[in-house]
């Protein structure tokens, strides 16, 4: 070490030139930035594509380090230095170089597969895991060309990861079990972004991200679900959405044994109809229809509305509507709507028993 400051002191005028060049081609360097990066900002603003912002953006960073690399390559080689010592330094910045550059390709790969990956019907759907295997992939392709840059023969690689592979599987079991599970979630279609799910665990909600370890569902009440993907592939799971978004919604109605059943089936399918032009999510077609089932109940005679919905969240919505509609229809046409009573006896004085009556049916105690 002292050797080398020695040298420095003594012989510090051969650093001037390096410096020098150094400091120029910086300062080069940081005008051709503002000037290069205000022009591709202004060609980004004016195209429609999102491409040239993700480029722009990417290239932003990485701009002043690639700068600061071809600062010190010509720095090296107008020094004085030993050729052993330029030829190491050399080296060095281009394994810098080829690390920065597939470190923004990487980024770049991932960012294209969720920006231009859900328009390709056949492509895999864009989750995390797949822009991750994107990025994987150029990150592979980087390490490869460094590789064969350092003279590096990729065969004792694979030998070696052969050899240990057996020892890391058994080690990341649970993990490479998820990873894979993932893999099979996402090729298989049946689970989807944006698709509203239920596991035979009670989980619900809708699926915003597949990841390599686990699947997020947000739930109706906007709180986040992280289920491993090894439960998820081994899950009874009712997907909402499949074979499409438009579901059935069934409407239990009651009234009592007065009532006409032609006229309680008339009146619901009347409001049904009039409730899908109003109601956000309720469609009219297919036409709602009415069952009478359950059918004879202890106090009332029982119904049932089916009409669709659009998606599994707006059901919500109808049912709260079209029950208003149909309690405000009822009590116009002066329908009842009955409910169990109770009814108490008094007999000298002391309470002698409590019967149940329910309409035209009663039970005195004699």
């Amino acid at each position: 070490m002292k050797p080398i400051w020695d040298s420095l002191l003594h012989h510090w005028t051969e650093l001037v030139v390096p410096c020098a060049v150094l400091f120029t081609v910086i300062v080069i360097g940081w005008f051709a930035r503002r000037v290069l990066f205000r022009v591709l900002e202004n060609w980004a603003a004016k195209s429609k594509a999102r491409f040239d912002d993700l480029l722009v953006q990417a290239l932003h960073g990485p701009f002043m380090l690639w700068v600061m690399i071809l600062g010190l390559h010509l720095a090296v080689q107008s020094s004085e230095l030993p050729t052993r010592v330029t030829a190491l330094a050399g080296k060095a910045l281009l394994i810098l170089w080829i690390v920065s550059l597939t470190v923004v390709a990487a980024k770049v790969a991932g960012s294209l597969v969720k920006l231009y990956g859900g328009g390709l019907a056949s492509a895999l759907p864009v989750t995390t895991l797949t822009q991750s295997l994107a990025s994987l992939a150029v990150a592979t392709v980087g390490i490869l060309i460094l590789l064969d840059t350092l003279h590096i023969s990729v065969t004792p690689i694979l030998t070696a990861l052969g050899v240990g592979g057996l020892a890391v599987a058994l080690a990341l079991q649970d993990t490479l079990s998820n990873l894979f599970a993932g893999f099979y979630v996402s090729l298989a279609g049946q689970v989807r972004l944006g698709d509203y799910v239920k596991l035979d665990s009670g989980e619900e909600g809708y699926v915003t991200d597949i990841s390599w370890r686990s699947t997020t569902l947000r739930a109706l009440p906007n709180n986040l679900i992280v289920v491993p993907n090894a439960k998820l592939a081994q899950a009874i799971v009712t997907n909402y959405h499949l074979p499409e978004k438009r579901m059935s919604l069934l409407l239990p109605v009651s009234v009592s044994y007065d009532s006409d059943p032609e006229v309680i089936e008339r009146i619901l399918i009347e409001e049904a109809v009039s409730g899908a032009k109003e109601i956000p999510g309720l469609l009219a077609e297919p036409a709602p229809f009415v069952r009478f089932i359950p059918g004879f109940g202890g106090s009332s005679l029982d119904f049932t509305l089916i009409c669709q919905v659009a998606e599994f969240v707006d059901q919500y919505l109808a049912q709260h509507e079209l029950r208003k509609r149909i309690f405000k229809r009822f009590q116009r046409e002066g329908i009842e709507i009955p409910f169990p009573i109770q009814t108490v006896y008094i007999k000298d004085g002391a309470i002698k028993g409590a019967v149940n009556r329910v309409p035209h049916q009663e039970a005195f105690e004699r």
